[in-house]
């Protein structure tokens, strides 16, 4: 754990240091804003601490504009509550009234440590790649996670991490998708001064903030096939060559990968270079969908249960046994994401002692119970003869235009989120886009307006 105070070293903020090293955090100062920007750039961080008195607004934007993903707690005073709030408004994650409590400051770090997701299974298959997981865990062997998203790849990643020789190390994971394809380099690689308009500082990327431990590359697979070129010669070489930089650096990482596609697929594509596949597939881990998991369904719906009746200060409601029946048969296409969340709607939304059928309902407020789920051979005819009478007369472009529209739409304008869906690259769904607003299509913006171009 990486803690950066920031704010004159008074006597509460001195406490305050010596807690959190002796709870095991590594504790930087910085007089002010400036300087804890540098440090950050500099070192990275998992949590900054500042002074309530400096300004709040001005550091969470600047983190923003960097695209620093540390969380920020304010610390003041403990009877200063507009200053509290206001910190809280700019963007705080948390307000610690000082003098400090030591259990308050354990309660953060630990919080801010510990996975918020934690990992729980039960069913045989996954009893399987947690074996297996945990015997390669020790080497440092690059490992290959895949499934559908939301399978829990980067909790497997972690509980890799957590059992490996870097375990006490940083865990810094980077998602491939999230990020525009212009900034992914430096996000990796980090930055000089002046590389490219914006750089404002020298900044090590996540490649050096993981120094000593362990590197997640979510969704490999979104990467474009230039930068992989550039990745497959750190992961060779160990070093890395900063955006604007005159010298290579050397790191020490272990790399652990995620995809939801078959990379071996992606390779016959030409969308994925084979000498990269290779190099990370050296164990690879496949985690199944939840619907092949079904001893887990039960057991994590539990788990979420108790999580956010906690979370919500709630009193913990078993789920009813008609409950436990519907929550067992649904398909659940998202996976323990959309189970995680059904479950926090149903804490949400119970009354009486159990959290009955009528509480697990869809986003819409739609119930989840169903008639009988008929065969496969009856579900597969019948949606076989719906598709075809659907689809006769059309063309394949006019099949593939409403198919992508209807997926943006269904992800209320996410690109990302219809790029995995569609099983295409955002780069693929981006380019179709703007062929459809070209053509005076209109498209779904993100927040689920559809809009579309102007001329003229």
């Amino acid at each position: 754990m990486r803690l950066l105070i920031v704010g004159r070293l008074s006597g509460e903020l001195v406490t305050a240091s010596k807690i959190a090293m002796h709870r095991g955090a590594s504790v930087t100062h910085a007089d002010g804003i400036d300087q804890g920007l540098a440090a950050l750039r500099a070192k990275g961080g998992d949590l900054v601490m500042v002074d309530v008195g400096l300004d709040i607004r001005r550091l969470v934007q600047a983190l923003a504009d960097e695209r620093i993903r540390t969380p920020v707690v304010a610390c003041g005073i403990a009877s200063d509550a507009r200053a509290a709030v206001a910190a809280i408004q700019a963007g705080a994650k948390e307000y610690i009234p000082l003098p400090p409590d030591p259990e308050m400051i354990a309660a953060v770090l630990e919080a801010v440590a510990a996975d918020a997701r934690s990992f729980v299974w039960r069913d045989p298959s996954m009893e399987r790649v947690v074996r297996l997981a945990e015997q390669v865990a020790r080497s440092e062997a690059s490992v290959l996670i895949t499934g559908e998203s939301g399978t829990g790849k980067e909790v497997l990643a972690r509980h890799v991490h957590a059992k490996s020789n870097r375990g006490n190390r940083p865990f810094v994971s980077v998602n491939c998708a999230a990020i525009p394809e212009a900034l992914l380099e430096s996000e990796l690689f980090g930055h000089e001064k002046g590389a490219f308009t914006g750089a404002i500082a020298r900044r090590i990327g996540r490649f050096e903030e993981a120094h000593g431990g362990t590197l997640l590359l979510d969704e490999i697979s979104e990467m474009d096939v230039r930068l992989q070129s550039k990745l497959l010669r750190a992961l060779q070489e160990r070093v890395i060559d900063r955006v604007g930089g005159a010298a290579p650096v050397k790191v020490d990482i272990r790399v652990l990968a995620t995809s939801n596609r078959n990379l071996a697929e992606e390779v016959k594509k030409g969308t994925f270079r084979e000498d990269l596949f290779y190099r990370l597939n050296v164990v690879h881990l496949r985690l199944p969908p939840l619907r092949e998991r079904l001893a887990d369904i039960l057991e994590l719906a539990t788990h979420f249960a108790r999580k956010y009746a906690e979370l919500n200060g709630l009193p913990l409601r078993p789920l009813a046994r008609d409950a436990q029946a519907l929550v067992a048969r649904n398909p659940w296409r998202g996976n323990v994401r959309e189970l995680e969340n059904t479950i926090h709607r149903a804490v949400l939304l119970a009354q009486g002692p159990e959290i009955g059928p009528d509480a697990i309902l869809s986003p819409e407020g739609e119930s989840l119970a169903a008639p009988p789920v008929p065969g496969p051979v009856e579900r597969a005819a019948s949606a076989a003869e719906a598709a075809t009478r659907g689809l006769v007369g059309r063309t394949v472009a006019d099949v593939e235009r409403d198919l992508i529209l209807d997926t943006l739409d269904h992800c209320l304008g996410n690109r990302t989120h219809a790029a995995k869906i569609l099983g295409i690259s955002i780069r693929t769904l981006r380019n179709k886009l703007n062929e459809y607003v070209e053509a005076g299509v209109q498209v779904a913006e993100p927040g689920g307006v559809r809009a579309v171009a102007a001329y003229g």
